[in-house]
């Protein structure tokens, strides 16, 4: 039986830029950079991207082309009856923990572009917005019924296949996505406060420069590019023989990037122009962001197209990640395509219904202290991720015969130079599991 392929280039481009952007870059990269000062965070942001996200994008190009083949069976391939495969398990498990609790946001954002085309109540402070979203939130009924209304979204996607599903979907709705993304930064441009909202974001105060601030760039840049899951691994396996590999890595982190700046010069000049804070953290999206669309002409407008925008990058995403686990079960267990996705989904449906509750009647079931949506963040994020992403890197850069790793990143007819594989190999076998190494450790808070 022949394997599924991507019909295009512009499939290919489509597809691993959708899988890698998401909320990390439009939601978390603004919270991250206001938290952490602004311009530095974004130089040193794209110096890790560059130092550790392309060379383990093209580590897991390379397998994922290689072989041909899902996660576990390239593992199988490559170092058979070895423990290099049980890094296959941890990204297997690793995106059945990130679909079930991502896909809870994912149905908060559905909820508020309802919301938003409905129109905010009249009080719309931040205190007020902060107790409409706790009360929302913390609902039994709402957020799992938003829960589940999006994962139905991702099955009847992913269920129609690599080409009609995937393929297809992508090319849909990664330009609607950008096109979105520039009609904001063209509004915020025109804001009273764009001037100051771009100097935070641009112009750089290496005072600022701090431990915390290294590491939380270096988090920023390996979580954006959703590395180590395998996502990339599974997607490459779909890619023809005359895909030029270190080409699409350096486009896919380029687009990856070029994205989180956008929402950085969509956020910024906002927040300045109407006296919020930057630093205001994780809350910025949910609770800041609604209070300033309130004071804005077309509020309603504007409202509902961000929202929608973080649900097209939400659903971009999570189609990757289910991937993964659908290919598993397709060529590990001959499961029909319907039958793997029904299985896949389904499962998440248990696991995100438990999280979307551990905000309400089940927030008091806690695991080492932790509920079940904090628990999967916090093992998927601090443990697994960080795990797969230093073994993918040391697998490759070490283990893997190094005329594999060549072949592959020359061929496709944009032929990497000698110097260029050099510097991938050498990121994978110093840089990249180093850096991963210290956001691992630190993410742990042992120290």
């Amino acid at each position: 039986m022949s394997r599924a392929q991507f019909a295009t280039r512009l499939g290919v481009i489509a597809t691993t830029v959708g899988s890698a952007v998401g909320l990390g870059n439009i939601w978390r990269f603004p919270y991250e950079t206001g938290v952490h000062g602004g311009a530095a965070f974004l130089l040193l942001d794209l110096f890790f991207i560059f130092i550790i996200g392309v060379p383990v994008v093209c580590a897991e190009f390379i397998i994922g082309r290689h072989t041909g083949s899902n996660i576990r069976g390239a593992f199988r391939m490559l170092a058979p009856r070895q423990a290099w495969g049980w890094v296959s398990y941890i990204g297997i498990t690793a995106s059945v923990l990130i679909l079930s609790f991502y896909s809870v946001v994912a149905g908060w954002t559905m909820h508020y572009t309802v919301k938003s085309v409905a129109g905010f109540s009249d009080n719309t402070s931040t205190e007020a917005l902060h107790a409409q979203f706790d009360s929302f939130a913390s609902g039994n009924i709402l957020p799992m019924l938003w829960t589940l209304a999006f994962l139905a979204i991702n099955y009847l996607i992913l269920s129609r296949g690599v080409q009609k599903g995937i393929e297809r979907m992508s090319n849909i709705l990664m330009p609607i996505l950008f096109a979105i993304l520039l009609l904001f930064t063209v509004n915020s441009l025109m804001m009273p406060g764009a001037k100051e909202g771009l100097m935070f974001l641009f112009s750089p105060d290496f005072s600022a420069i701090t431990p915390s601030v290294v590491l939380g760039a270096m988090g920023q840049a390996f979580f954006s590019l959703s590395l180590g899951l395998g996502c990339l691994i599974t997607y490459s396996s779909y890619f023809k023989s005359d895909t030029p590999l270190l080409r699409t890595a350096l486009i896919t982190a380029g687009l990856d990037t070029f994205v989180a700046i956008l929402a950085g010069m969509i956020i910024f000049p906002a927040v300045f122009t109407f006296g919020q804070q930057p630093e205001a953290g994780p809350k910025l999206v949910f609770e800041v962001l609604p209070s300033i669309f309130a004071d804005m002409a077309g509020g309603v407008v504007w409202s509902t197209l961000f929202f929608l925008l973080l649900f097209l990058a939400s659903l971009t995403s999570t189609i990757s990640m289910a991937e993964i686990t659908i290919a598993y079960l397709c060529e590990e267990f001959r499961m029909t395509r319907r039958g793997a996705t029904a299985l896949s989904i389904g499962v998440a449906m248990i696991l995100g219904s438990l999280c979307a509750l551990s905000f309400g009647v089940l927030g008091d079931m806690k695991v080492f202290g932790l509920t079940l949506f904090n628990l999967f963040d916090y093992t998927s994020s601090n443990i697994l991720l960080p795990i797969g992403g230093m073994i993918i890197s040391l697998f490759v850069g070490w283990k893997l015969d190094r005329s594999v790793v060549i072949s592959e990143l020359s061929a496709g007819g944009g032929r990497a130079t000698k110097f260029a594989t050099r510097i991938v190999i050498f990121c994978l076998r110093w840089l990249a599991p180093v850096c991963i190494a210290m956001v691992f450790i630190f993410g742990l808070n042992i120290f």
